[in-house]
């Protein structure tokens, strides 16, 4: 019989594929042209934040055998924060990710167009980008497989394709390697670096991973017998992760670019000092975690928005498909016709900014009951690591709040 290198792949690929996604790429891009390695700790710092937080997450959702939105309904059931929680909650992964899901088509088309060039035609007066509807296509027929498991084996694939791409570019760069380690584990904030920092931290604890982590973690294991492999599976897959993020830091540090807006403009410029393959690989990883967070953000929100409404959360159940095909078709015609919902991204984000620590705060308390728990429940030292998640979540989501309650002013 054939080996089957997917058949103990768990769902840590998934949530891998999840945060890093566009937006991740252009802010580690940002963050590496500004200051070179020496916000590397931020990244390491927020990696080791996202292990700790989807682990407990992970858990609760392999104890209980429920997703963290259905939980919370039934948790909550005689409070009367359940309706606040649980509409806020709705507001900022459904909304949130509805909104965002324009970026993330856009940055798999941003990664071809800086292979193929422009992809952007005008058909009756109305300009249209073909990528956009192709990579829709795409996340499409990839979440109609029907099956976990396939699902899993695709997004494993890309994710792969991902981290090879950016990781083959930094070492085309030839890093500095003690500026790379000073960058790691001495922590700095530089003038003007704060907001830099706020958001790699932002954009790797993604509170629609918690949701998606824990729903999809009692698809694949249904005892506690299944926790070490569990955990192995977090660690590796986010700690993966992390080695993305930092590889297109060390990517952008080493360009020799002095200004960028977003990751093309780092493809485009890598071209004249290492050739043509450190664009291609760039474009190609770009395109890679478009693909990825186009997938993973409308299954998420499926699972939140029928946990919340308490419809099933099975992949084939008619409404669950009917949220992951609304949420995939508006990003869609957005990255298609090149409109921009501002206003809804930056009530998305402030909606965010407050779930992030409130999600942090729900899943600690959750994971310290001891009759949802069992023998799982968390230690003292998980509880110390928790906290200081939490803490980290709270200045990212209020800091958060606060900028973009100022733009909106």
């Amino acid at each position: 019989m054939p080996l089957n290198p997917f058949k103990n792949i768990g769902p840590g690929f998934i949530v891998a594929a999840a945060f890093i996604g566009p937006g991740t790429v252009t802010l580690c891009s940002i963050a590496g042209v500004s200051f070179g390695y020496t916000l590397l700790w931020a990244v390491l710092l927020s990696t080791l934040a996202t292990i700790v937080l989807q682990e407990m997450a992970a858990r609760i959702g392999l104890m209980t055998q429920k997703g963290l939105a259905e939980l919370l309904r039934q948790q909550l059931e005689h409070s009367i924060w359940r309706q606040p929680a649980l509409w806020l909650i709705m507001l900022a992964i459904v909304l949130g990710n509805t909104a965002y899901q324009a970026g993330n088509i856009g940055g798999g088309v941003l990664g071809l167009e800086a292979i193929m060039g422009p992809l952007t035609f005008e058909v009756f007066g109305l300009r249209l980008n073909i990528a956009a509807l192709a990579l829709g296509l795409g996340a499409f027929i990839v979440l109609s497989q029907n099956s976990d498991k396939r699902l899993t084996q695709i997004l494993t694939v890309l994710v792969l394709f991902m981290s090879l791409s950016f990781v083959l570019t930094a070492l085309i760069i030839q890093p500095d390697i003690p500026d790379l380690l000073a960058g790691l584990v001495q922590p700095k904030i530089p003038e003007k670096s704060i907001w830099t920092i706020i958001g790699l931290i932002g954009t790797t604890i993604v509170p629609y991973n918690i949701f998606l982590h824990a729903s999809l973690v009692r698809k694949k294991w249904h005892s506690i017998d299944a926790l070490p492999q569990l955990r192995r599976d977090t660690f590796w897959t986010i700690g993966l992760g992390g080695v993305v993020s930092m590889s297109i830091v060390i990517c952008a540090a080493g360009s020799g670019i002095t200004q960028i807006n977003n990751a093309v403009d780092l493809a485009q410029g890598l071209s004249p000092l290492y050739g043509s393959m450190a664009t291609i690989l760039m474009g190609v990883g770009l395109f890679a975690t478009g693909m990825t967070s186009a997938i993973t953000a409308p299954l998420a929100a499926a699972f939140v928005a029928c946990g919340c409404l308490g419809w099933s959360t099975d992949l084939n159940h008619n409404r669950f498909k009917l949220v992951w095909r609304a949420v995939l078709l508006v990003g869609v015609v957005l990255a298609t016709t090149q409109i921009k919902p501002i206003t809804l991204i930056k009530l998305a984000q402030v909606a965010n900014g407050t779930l992030i620590f409130i999600i942090a705060a729900l899943v600690l308390w959750l994971v310290n009951q001891q009759t949802l728990m069992k023998k799982a429940v968390n230690t003292r030292v998980q509880n110390a690591f928790g906290i200081l998640v939490f803490i980290v979540t709270l200045i990212v989501g209020l800091k958060g709040i606060s900028g973009v309650l100022q733009i909106l002013n």
